[in-house]
């Protein structure tokens, strides 16, 4: 028989080398538990493991200066057994404590709390609707990033509400709704760690931070306000550098959009502008924000401030800067309530108690991920065995001469290849930093440092993740513009963003901390020296 007359089948596109990488992430990613059944896993590890390593006496010397809290009389830091009888009463009698007492715990709930009020009332939607629908054309792509980096404040927000809301906005200006999809996710997603603001995940990684610098001094606290200052400069740095790759890059690659590869019915889409009432609304929760920051400067400012430290006049280790979620709580709660009162959103004490429910209620596989990353993060300060490869980490690196700011290059690298497995910020922090942080002390820079460098980090490759949570939303989101996207089209369009957020962002990090030498936060050291905390 012969072929003739009949139609050759397709050609299969050759697949290259960085979508099988991409593939086999996926496939990697897939193949981990679930986060929580993850730190169960580890927590039985470190058991198993620390009776293991107990048999076989493995230790390290222990680095910390004489006299130093917690260092053991020789010298030696040994792992401590709890594959044990004493093992196995400690870890019954402290379950509890170990969760009630976790530094994430209570911080990221009355952050929320505040945050549930501002969300429901619906004032940061209106915010930043009228912040994007007001913007200049010549600035819509830089507003656009930077409200998804704002955005962060409010969580989930920005992926609900603002990605589709750009693809909208780009369409109805006659640019390719994908472009203004992918400014608004990059700033999201790959900018998830810059902010104006403090907002729920600066307690909740400073409370990790906080219990792996245990490790090695105990009493060093690690405040949500501890990469501030790093945030505010990162979060113009990356809002610009999204602009110019969207424009540059990206809308240029994406070409003139032809609406005939849509799936929905583009002439149905439309944004609603800001009612009257909603910008009154606007108005009066814009200035109840600023009543509450003058009181708040009234009391930190001046000498006689009363949020400051009762002994020594100063802010460092003030009350303002202890409580400073109270304070993150009472600035979104006022201005919501007020905006809800003006709108009608919120009416009563019963509104403002049901948003807040609401948030809490929606907190529950959070709750649950954290006490088992708590049971974790204990075992593994128990049995020593986070000090001792900390210890024997940090030799390493003296031993290979890597401790200046290349470091931190290869640190920043490594956390962007692990967050392509493991998307949720939290989950890998808490996992990671019970060795990195007392490793990166040994070798001489503060948590604050360390905890910055991170960010960058696990931000950066959120936007080609499959892993990342609101992957397949985004991936929903783009198919109604365009019929046959695929994930492979997805990760390609968002990948630009990743390598120049890698690159410019790093060297934003290397230029503020080592040749500018200004610190990451208030009151955050760049170096750590034993017994400062």
């Amino acid at each position: 028989m012969t072929n003739a007359g009949k139609t050759p089948a397709p050609a299969v596109p050759k697949r290259g080398w960085f979508t099988r990488f991409l593939d086999t992430v996926e496939w990697l990613g897939n193949l981990l538990p679930h986060p929580v059944t993850l730190f169960a896993l580890f927590a039985l590890l470190v058991v198993v493991g620390s009776g293991v390593a107990a048999y076989f006496d493995f230790s390290a010397i222990d680095p910390r200066p004489e006299g130093a809290a917690g260092r053991s009389a020789d010298g030696i830091i040994r792992v401590v057994s709890l594959f044990s009888v004493d093992g196995l009463q400690r870890i019954i009698a402290n379950l509890v404590t170990n969760f009630t007492n976790f530094p994430p715990l209570g911080v990221v709930l009355v952050a929320l709390l505040g945050v549930s009020i501002a969300e429901h009332s619906g004032l940061i939607s209106a915010a930043m609707r009228g912040l994007v629908m007001n913007a200049s054309p010549r600035m819509v792509t830089v507003t656009v990033v930077f409200a998804g980096i704002v955005s962060n404040t409010a969580s989930e927000l920005g992926y609900v509400v603002l990605i589709p809301m750009a693809a909208v906005i780009f369409h109805s200006l006659g640019r390719h709704p994908l472009a203004g999809l992918a400014a608004a996710f990059a700033g999201v997603s790959g900018g998830y760690s810059a902010n104006l603001f403090i907002g729920t995940v600066d307690p909740l990684l400073a409370g990790f931070t906080t219990s792996a610098a245990n490790l090695i001094d105990p009493n060093y606290t690690v405040g949500p306000e501890a990469n501030w200052y790093f945030m505010i400069a990162s979060t113009f740095v990356i809002a610009t550098l999204g602009a110019i790759v969207t424009e540059k890059i990206v809308e240029p690659k994406l070409g003139k959009y032809n609406s005939d590869e849509a799936s929905i019915d583009l002439g149905a889409q439309q944004l609603d502008k800001l009612t009257a009432r909603e910008k009154l609304g606007l108005k009066g929760a814009g200035l109840a924000f600023l009543l509450l920051v003058v009181l708040l400067a009234l009391s930190v400012v001046p000498e006689w401030g009363i949020l400051r430290n009762p002994e020594t006049g100063g802010v460092p280790d003030s009350p303002f800067l202890k409580g400073i979620v109270v304070f993150i709580f009472v600035t979104f709660a006022i201005p919501g309530f007020v905006y809800g009162k003006i709108v009608g959103t919120m009416q009563t004490d019963r509104d403002v108690i049901n948003a807040m429910s609401k948030s809490i209620g929606a907190m529950g596989l959070y709750i649950v991920l954290v006490f088992f990353a708590a049971q974790f993060v204990a075992f593994f300060g128990w049995s020593n065995m986070g000090a001792i490869f900390a210890v024997k980490g940090a030799t390493a690196l003296q031993e290979l001469g890597l401790t200046g700011p290349l470091l931190f290059v290869f640190f920043i690298a490594m956390c962007g290849f692990v967050n392509l497995m493991l998307g949720s910020a939290s989950a890998q922090w808490a996992i990671t930093a019970p060795i990195f942080v007392p490793m990166l002390m040994i070798v001489g820079y503060s948590p604050e440092v360390i905890q910055a460098a991170y960010r960058i980090g696990d931000s950066v490759t959120n936007v080609i993740t499959p892993m990342m949570s609101y992957f397949g939303l985004i991936l929903a989101v783009a198919a109604r513009y365009k019929k046959d996207m695929g994930l492979g089209t997805l990760i390609a369009t968002m990948l630009p963003y990743s390598i120049i957020f890698f690159i410019g962002w790093t060297v934003l990090f290397i230029l503020w901390v080592f040749v500018g030498g200004f610190p990451v936060g208030p009151n955050a050291p760049t170096y750590y020296q034993f017994g400062t905390g």
